[in-house]
């Protein structure tokens, strides 16, 4: 269930303590939602961030939103440093991800002098350390894993994580296919197609448009089975599930396919599909695949080809021009090849960095 409070300490002194080594006038509080410059600044330093990692930027006011909203911060807190002038500097968030696995993204202003910036990066490890033990604690845990990531080739960001205790523990290949208008008929129709003894559909929606609960529950236990044996993976309840994905600002509800095996009696749900969209300024619009999992006992039927063939077609319908993608490059599912094998290239490069910390 989602907690009524979230599990983390809200008060950055308390879980800091006293601050020092900042220049004089620097402070360390919390962002304002409400505050239409802190969040243009956040997002200023997000976008910053990304434009050195791999070259362009893609984060936005409503990626900021879905981090310091008061929807965002039932499972999530975060953290800022301001100079002298108020204006942020730093900013760290962490997120109550899953059971044992805490999320943290720590951004830090290009422009500061590096032993300003070195400062800075320590104090948000350091209060994250503190928000692992408040959140490990809170579960009942007597170790909870901070996991955090970094572009490929920032050395600035490594060499902080590095310093911190972070290990580099896995590289996941960034991936993107064009689409063009021919594909729509790739598939008979993205909303509902069967071939050799399997269906692919969109989830079924009610009369008020709200999808069917059993399916978007097929759809959750779909996914937590087909994951538990794949890296990092840690159980995540339905309420858990549903919350975190409707706050992704390209969420939407018919972008979600469910895969059933019909050879049988009953139809049998063995893959899942969750689609966002991939907004763009000034240019079309590009889908994305959030999630995609097939049951280890429906695999070598084609579901997984099949899925990823409906949201290109689904794409070309929508007139999008891309459909992009992350795929672990250690897998040993083969994921990798297939993508490869229908069109997809990789586009940059990231890495996930862990540390795990005692509760006690």
């Amino acid at each position: 269930m989602i907690p009524d409070q979230n599990r983390f300490e809200s008060d950055p002194d308390a879980a800091l303590g006293p601050v020092v080594g900042l220049p004089p006038g620097w402070s360390v509080g919390s962002p304002d939602a409400a505050d239409r410059f802190d969040v243009a600044r956040l997002a200023r330093l997000l976008r910053d961030h990304e434009r050195h990692g791999r070259g362009w930027a893609g984060a936005g006011v409503d990626d900021v939103l879905v981090e310091v909203s008061e929807h965002g911060l039932r499972m999530r807190e975060n953290v800022v440093v301001r100079d002298a002038d108020g204006e942020i500097q730093a900013w760290g968030s962490v997120h109550d991800r899953s059971v044992g696995r805490m999320l943290f993204v720590h951004v830090v202003a290009r422009d500061l002098p590096d032993d300003i910036a070195d400062r800075c990066a320590e104090l948000l490890v350091e209060w994250a350390r503190a928000q692992a033990r408040a959140v490990g604690a809170a579960r009942g845990l007597t170790t909870q894993q901070i996991d955090t990531g970094a572009f490929q080739g920032d050395e600035r960001q490594a060499r902080w994580l590095r310093e911190s205790g972070f290990e580099r523990v896995r590289t996941w290949w960034q991936m993107s296919r064009p689409v063009v208008p021919a594909e729509l008929g790739l598939v008979p129709d993205p909303a509902h197609w069967e071939k050799d003894g399997v269906v692919i559909r969109l989830v079924r929606h009610g009369d008020g448009g709200l999808p069917d609960e059993d399916d978007l529950r097929r759809m959750h236990d779909v996914l937590e089975g087909a994951f538990v044996d794949h890296f990092n993976s840690s159980e995540e309840t339905f309420e858990e599930f549903l919350h975190r994905l409707r706050e992704d600002p390209g969420h939407r509800w018919d972008h979600w396919w469910l895969a059933e095996l019909v050879d049988g009696p009953e139809p049998v749900p063995v893959g899942a599909l969750v689609g966002t969209v991939s907004e763009t300024r000034g240019g079309p619009d590009g889908s994305y695949v959030s999630y995609l999992g097939v049951l280890s006992a429906a695999r070598g039927r084609g579901v997984a080809k099949g899925l990823l063939r409906t949201i290109v077609a689904d794409a070309a319908l929508r007139e999008r021009d891309r459909v992009g993608l992350e795929v672990d490059a250690d897998s040993p599912t083969g994921a990798a090849g297939l993508y490869t094998s229908m069109g997809w290239a990789t586009k940059y490069v990231t890495e996930s960095w862990h540390r795990d910390v005692p509760v006690a």
